[in-house]
């Protein structure tokens, strides 16, 4: 069987467009974000952060905690 398709729906799109808008109008960049993600306890790169800011990863509640 083919591997689906990602499909990310209204709510992912809405957080994606969340997380990119708060952290450029804090001054972050995707590294200093993922970092302090990680710091707090949830291991992020900033690579996965781009791919959720640009629709390709799913952002999942854990990412958003």
């Amino acid at each position: 069987m083919p591997p689906r398709p990602l499909e990310i729906g209204p709510a992912g799109q809405a957080a994606a467009h969340a997380i990119e808008r708060l952290r450029t109008t804090r001054g972050y960049s995707q590294r200093r974000l993922a970092d302090r993600v990680t710091a707090l306890g949830r291991p992020l790169t900033f690579t996965q952060l781009s791919r959720i800011e640009r629709r390709v990863r799913r952002c999942d509640v854990d990412d958003l905690v």
